[in-house]
């Protein structure tokens, strides 16, 4: 596998510069953010994110165009904490309610209130979590 298949890549341009951290403002766009029809559609969507990088491996200016780099394992494991497990903590919750005869509505509104804790947890332990996503820079 090449270099380019295990890492998920982003343009952006360098925001502010500390000692430790880059911020750098990438801009993230839908599939059909580029299509050639979006004006017609409505459906275009493009967002501005900040992406701090720690301990950059250069030095880095203000307004700067570089690559924002993430391995891919990691995007898997935020599909996973941030998708795959809730989905699975409200199906498996909504079965076993089922199960016991709950009524439909009772079972539905609990299964959706369990994602209440899981997401409490999540931003509880958001800076153990964020330990694990660390983004790299390049220049362009």
């Amino acid at each position: 596998m090449s270099k380019k298949a295990k890492t998920v890549e982003h343009l952006g341009k360098v925001q502010e510069v500390t000692a430790n951290t880059v911020l750098v403002n990438i801009v993230s766009q839908s599939a059909c953010s580029a299509c050639h029809a979006k004006g017609a559609c409505g459906m275009a969507e493009a967002t501005e994110k900040t992406v701090q990088v720690n301990k950059p491996n250069h030095h880095y200016t203000i307004g700067q165009e570089v690559k924002v780099l993430l391995k891919q394992s990691l995007g898997y494991r935020a599909l996973i904490l941030g998708y795959v497990t809730p989905f699975l903590i409200v199906l498996i919750t909504l079965i076993m309610l089922t199960a016991i005869e709950v009524p439909e509505g009772r079972a539905g509104l609990v299964s959706l209130s369990t994602l209440v804790p899981y997401y409490f947890g999540l931003y509880i332990l958001r800076d153990r979590v964020s330990k694990q996503f660390s983004f790299d820079i390049e220049s362009v």
